[in-house]
């Protein structure tokens, strides 16, 4: 085989896995991000209004000019479930993010994320759209592939140990912006906070499993973005009105907030959503979610050298544990995508019987 054909070769088997180390660190931007712009004061229903509005604008010229020939009728049914879609995943699981990261931090908002791959898991074998067999080496490993990331993230998340500073960087390093809930905040504040963040991220995994089955439906994946994401803003734009009445809340200046806002609207609702789309049809969703804990360790180390936060020892471990689990999913997903290949070959080699 010549090298150029080989080295396509292998892009080609490698983009997904390009694909979602890259969504990772655009997911770690959002929530660095939007905790600054909360934590100064914006509403979160009104940032997510903003947020989908942005990207909407963003993602809409693309999906008309390049998808302009591609056939994906559009029925009043399928409207519907895109719809119904877009207010049980986008809608619902963004607006409680913003809110439970009001009450607790970035890192840690990133490290709830983690359960997103064992939900997610869990929701397609009870759906039927991921196997899995105890009896054989790949169903025992996903498991326990499964186990030791969700390990890796609770250790992350409550065992601290010596604490790593980096007192080498300059001393005018900005440091990381608080709330004023998460100064003050009463263990109460904390738990309900985590709650609702589990909420969010159930609500994200129902999202990702669902888009299997509408991609199939409606190809055009722009077009699926974005209207997904026009729904999102309409069915945002209700419910911040009906918690926020003040008008000023709404104003928007060239701050942390616009910078936020067009991070998340255009960079992660814009491409990375699209971006996410195509690889849950090439992989499916459980491999997408398995990424899912490298947004946390990403997230803790650029908290470290932007804002001088402590890395614990007890971080490192739970990191090691995630970085473990995810590659043991990755491993049992990539030998049954092999299997899969190399039945579905010998079924087109098999002589047909006249």
């Amino acid at each position: 085989m010549p090298y150029m054909k080989m080295k396509c070769l292998v892009m080609e088997r490698h983009k997904a896995y390009v694909a979602m180390l890259f969504i990772q660190f655009v997911y770690a931007g959002m929530a660095l991000f939007s905790k600054a712009a909360i934590s100064k004061g914006m509403n979160p229903f009104v940032f997510v209004v903003y947020r989908q509005a942005f990207a909407s604008l963003a993602l809409a010229p693309f999906a008309f000019f390049l998808e302009s020939s591609k056939e994906a009728p559009l029925s009043y049914t399928l409207l519907c479930k895109i719809f119904l879609v877009s207010l049980s995943g986008i809608t619902l699981s963004l607006n409680l993010y913003y809110v439970a990261i009001n009450y607790t931090s970035a890192t840690f908002a990133a490290a709830t994320t983690t359960l997103i791959p064992a939900i997610t898991f869990f929701m397609a074998v009870l759906l039927r759209m991921e196997s899995i067999s105890m009896k054989h080496l790949y169903g025992v490993a996903k498991v326990l592939g499964s186990l030791t990331s969700l390990s890796g993230a609770l250790v992350f998340a409550l065992v601290k140990g010596p604490s790593i500073n980096f007192d080498w960087f300059p001393s005018n390093q900005r440091q990381i912006p608080h709330s004023s809930s998460s100064t003050s905040s009463t263990g109460g504040d904390w738990l309900k906070g985590s709650l609702i963040m589990i909420s969010a991220n159930t609500a994200w995994a129902l999202w990702l499993i669902l888009q299997g089955p509408i991609i199939k439906q409606y190809p055009a994946k722009l077009r699926l973005t974005t209207l997904q994401c026009f729904f999102s803003c309409i069915l945002s734009a209700f419910w911040a009105i009906a918690f926020e009445r003040n008008p000023s809340a709404w104003k928007i200046g060239w701050d942390i907030h616009l910078l936020s806002v067009l991070y998340c609207g255009v960079i992660v609702t814009g491409i990375t959503y699209w971006l996410q789309v195509w690889v849950i049809e090439k992989k499916g969703p459980v491999f997408t979610a398995s990424f899912t804990p490298l947004s946390l360790i990403i997230t803790a180390v650029f908290s470290a050298f932007m804002w001088k936060e402590a890395i614990y020892l007890g971080s490192i471990g739970g990191g090691v544990l995630l970085v473990a689990g995810l590659y043991g999913v990755l491993w049992v997903k990539k030998k049954e995508d092999q299997r899969r290949e190399e039945s579905d070959q010998k079924q087109e080699n098999k002589p047909e019987v006249v």
